[in-house]
């Protein structure tokens, strides 16, 4: 990104099109049905709902830690999309990169939200129905599971670049004079 120069139109846009990204990701996370399943496929579970056979689903949102990971995987997508959109505004005017920071910080936050929710889901989920014990079937996390981390760390990478394009901040507004590396022998 900083190869091409911020000063670039297409460049400038990179970090809200990551952060689309990210959205879509989330999407697919918060409604796909396929964060756990057995390798027998007696069991499917979503980030809502589990299921243990065709047509027999329980939720859930009955036990404290799932409305928990629901909760903060639900919150750190509602900042992220705040983020988006401030992002444009952000990155229009010399006068809003005051807000790359803030931005930064935001996503920084929902990147936590995520986390915690991506670790307490597998960890109570095996405590709750206890997945150990049942040594014949194998358990995997499996494609909207994935889709919930890779929305993550999105998250953590742009957080980490908005809180650092305001040292740019000549680059991103075309005011920097080219820096030469040529040295004469």
């Amino acid at each position: 990104m900083l190869g091409c120069g911020l000063a670039c139109g297409r460049c400038r846009w990179i970090l809200p099109l990551l952060l689309f990204c990210a959205i879509i990701f989330d999407i697919i996370a918060l409604a796909g049905r396929g964060w756990l399943k057995s390798d027998n496929d007696s069991q499917e579970a979503s980030l809502w709902s589990r299921c243990t056979s065709p047509g027999t689903c329980d939720s859930l949102m009955e036990y404290e830690w799932g409305k928990a990971a629901a909760a903060m995987l639900f919150c750190g997508f509602i900042i992220l999309v705040i983020c988006f959109i401030l992002s444009f505004f952000a990155l229009c005017g010399s006068q809003m990169l005051v807000f790359l920071r803030m931005i930064g910080g935001l996503l920084a936050l929902a990147a936590m939200f995520q986390i915690i929710c991506l670790i307490i889901y597998p960890v109570k989920y095996n405590q709750t129905f206890q997945l150990s014990e049942n040594t014949g079937v194998t358990y995997i996390y499996t494609w909207a599971y994935g889709f919930g981390w890779a929305a993550t760390i999105i998250l953590t990478g742009c957080a980490f670049f908005f809180c650092c394009l305001p040292n740019y901040a000549d680059d991103l507004l075309g005011n920097a004079k080219p820096r030469y590396f040529y040295t004469s022998p």
